[in-house]
């Protein structure tokens, strides 16, 4: 496939996104985020594979995909893990506290 294809389909994805993310009203992020969260994970596959076929074809000119997709993976693995910390968080401000009982 040809790559300027590619970069076209990103940015349309990465505008459109944007356009649809703005317009989410605040009390849905959270759902939203969680979401994303699955959406962030398929990234990281998608960076996994791009390193391994980086890899697995050889030669110099692949170095850059190489680099690429390490960066692509470490970014990935950092959104996946702080976005499910953050929804945890959440998520425990909803459960109701445990009373104690004073004796």
């Amino acid at each position: 496939m040809n790559p300027i294809f590619l970069i076209i389909i990103f940015l349309v994805a990465s505008i459109v996104g944007y356009l649809i993310i703005k317009n989410v009203p605040s009390l849905l992020h959270t759902p939203l985020m969680s979401g994303m969260n699955a959406l962030a994970g398929i990234c990281l596959l998608g960076a996994i594979v791009a390193v391994g076929y980086s890899y697995q074809a050889g030669g110099a000119g692949l170095i850059a995909g190489q680099v690429f997709g390490g960066l692509g993976v470490l970014l990935a693995t950092i959104n996946v893990v702080a976005g499910f910390g953050v929804t945890h968080r959440m998520l425990k401000m909803f459960n109701p506290k445990k009373k104690t009982k004073k004796l």
